[in-house]
């Protein structure tokens, strides 16, 4: 056998020009995301920027929104969003971890299938066929629970004042639904990062001796952390940027308040209803809106992954 025949693949010609190709293609790709990111970032800073300009830092800073009034501070709708995402994860995260645990660790094959397939199909569901459900059906059950919760405790300080009486329509509200609608999303990633679980680590845990859920805790749980930690911040991305099941709910008054069951609002819910019919400084203090939650957004992703790269270095003992 010659010498030439020895050649590696991508040294002959059609090898070569396919590996060039495909480095090419896949820098192009990557390239392609940051260019788009970045034409996204600055033309709507761009048409943002009258309002801006119109308001200065009360913008940013400002504690009331007020179109009619010509005051456009988004401090209550940011407080909104994000209020409303956090309850939302918090109600998702345990529900969507013990479905995750107990469709890879607890269910037997006959009964692992229909939960799965079920959840996969609520992630396939529209965010406004939640909406029109919470809207027409939840509604009037969410009034009559958080008034007898803000009745149980109305004697009671601080808690009096975090849940107070509500018409249905409330920051709770609101979260509870995004929390159905995150659930879906956080378990099935979380089912899959669980499956990549070494099984000789989970054998030989419970080989020492160990429960079941002290072998969860002690392997599935560290070996998981940056994966879950992926599933959480891709379901509050999700509620972050909700509209549609959000505006039909949460009540449309931007303030900001402890009481959980009070009226709100939230910046996708505010582009979504005034965007059409609005010009002039109020369409660019919406696509303003729009900035904010874009940086917001960023935040979160940036301080996910710092979370993810400390523990990983405590965890591994760097």
């Amino acid at each position: 056998m010659s010498s030439a025949d020895l050649t590696p693949l991508t040294e002959k010609g059609r090898g070569a020009t396919a590996d060039k190709t495909f480095r090419v293609v896949t820098l192009l790709s990557g390239l392609a995301v940051l260019i788009i990111l970045a034409a996204i970032a600055i033309s709507t800073s761009v048409s943002a920027w009258p309002a801006v300009q119109d308001q200065g830092l009360y913008y940013f800073f400002g504690t009331e929104w007020a179109p009619s009034a010509g005051k456009y501070g988004i401090v209550p709708l940011a407080f909104g969003t994000v209020l409303v995402s956090l309850i939302a994860v918090f109600i998702s995260v345990p529900l969507s971890l013990g479905i995750a645990l107990f469709t890879t660790e607890v269910a037997p094959n006959r009964l692992r299938r229909p939960v799965v397939t079920v959840i996969d199909l609520m992630a396939a569901v529209p965010s406004v066929v939640f909406g029109i459900w919470a809207f027409y059906n939840l509604l009037p059950g969410f009034q009559s629970v958080f008034n007898s919760i803000a009745d149980a405790v109305s004697g009671i300080p601080i808690l009096n004042s975090i849940f107070g009486p509500s018409s249905g329509s409330a920051y709770m509200s609101a979260g509870i639904i995004l929390a159905l609608m995150i659930t879906p999303i956080i378990t099935s990633v979380a089912r899959e990062v669980f499956r990549t679980v070494p099984v000789n680590d989970k054998s030989g845990a419970l080989a020492l001796g160990a429960t079941r859920w002290e072998m969860i805790k002690g392997v599935v749980f560290p070996h998981s952390f940056g994966g879950l930690t992926g599933a959480v911040m891709l379901g509050f991305g999700r509620a972050l940027g909700e509209t549609v099941a959000v505006a039909l709910i949460i009540g449309a008054v931007p303030n900001i308040t402890t009481n959980l069951f009070a009226k709100g609002e939230t910046m996708p819910a505010q582009i979504f209803r005034q965007l059409s019919e609005a010009s002039s400084i109020f369409r660019a203090a919406l696509i303003g809106l729009g900035v904010c939650l874009f940086i917001i957004t960023i935040l979160v992703n940036i301080s996910a992954r710092r979370i993810v790269a400390v523990v990983d270095r405590r965890v591994k003992g760097d």
